[in-house]
């Protein structure tokens, strides 16, 4: 699985970029799935939160968060992730059956 950090408008703490890996690890469970993600934060009046998640399968889910902590914008945008990929991991093991 290939993950891809960026920032626009500002440049993102170390700390953060660090705490949106360690917060990736949750989806470790569906590595063989995922191909990419790429996160990218962009800072206007409040921080904008993005995810692109492409399974090898070829599907692709956008997934956006908008919040005033970026901090909590980034536990947010973990969750929805994490929610996601057991939805479609669900998905992946109805069919094979």
């Amino acid at each position: 699985m290939n993950v891809e950090i960026k920032s626009i408008h500002f440049d993102l703490p170390e700390d953060f970029r660090e705490l949106i890996e360690k917060k990736m690890q949750k989806i470790e469970f569906a590595q063989d799935m995922i191909v990419s993600l790429a996160c990218t934060v962009s800072k206007g009046k409040d921080y904008s939160l993005e995810a692109d998640i492409h399974f090898r399968w070829g599907k692709v889910h956008h997934l956006r968060i908008h919040d005033f902590d970026l901090r909590g914008g980034i536990d947010k945008l973990s969750d929805k992730i994490d929610a996601k990929v057991v939805k479609e991991k669900g998905k992946i093991k109805k069919h094979s059956k």
